[in-house]
């Protein structure tokens, strides 16, 4: 044991934190993240928003919400797949629940003030897989355009 310790500590061997669960928890802050993250950049504005989103949401304190966050950076690192995340997020939680999800992840990206082509992809590949229509979607992404000016 203390062998492992000082192989720690100098570094040979590496520290590994575990995943976070693949739930929907985790799956929605990771799709938060990778939406923000869909411009190249991950900027403090969008990681205030993604907090606050995920305190309102799962009733958490600041604190609480900076931690599922980290957790959900890991789990967006790991996952490659955008589909897989949102496959997660979609089995878990109803369509009228997904449309006030995607309504979220619209406000991240206007977090920064501006929209951006990579976004828009990344954000019509989740509402896809989460089954909101285009329709529903067009009004999701104007009303949260309309709060951030």
């Amino acid at each position: 044991m203390f062998e492992r310790l000082i192989a720690r500590l100098t570094g040979t061997i590496p520290f590994e934190t575990p995943l976070p669960p693949a739930d929907a928890q985790h799956a929605l802050g990771a799709l938060m993240v990778r939406a923000a993250k869909a411009d190249k950049d991950y900027l403090f504005v969008e990681l205030q928003q993604i907090d606050r989103i995920l305190a309102k949401h799962y009733t958490l304190n600041p604190v609480e919400a900076a931690k599922l966050r980290a957790e959900c950076e890991k789990l967006e690192a790991d996952i490659d797949s955008t589909e897989d995340l949102a496959k997660i997020l979609r089995d878990a939680v109803d369509l009228a629940e997904r449309e006030r999800l995607v309504g979220a992840l619209w406000t991240i990206v206007f977090a920064d003030g501006i929209e951006r082509p990579s976004e828009d992809v990344v954000l019509h590949q989740i509402e896809a897989v989460l089954g909101v229509s285009p329709e529903v979607s067009k009004r999701l992404h104007d009303a949260a355009e309309r709060v951030a000016e």
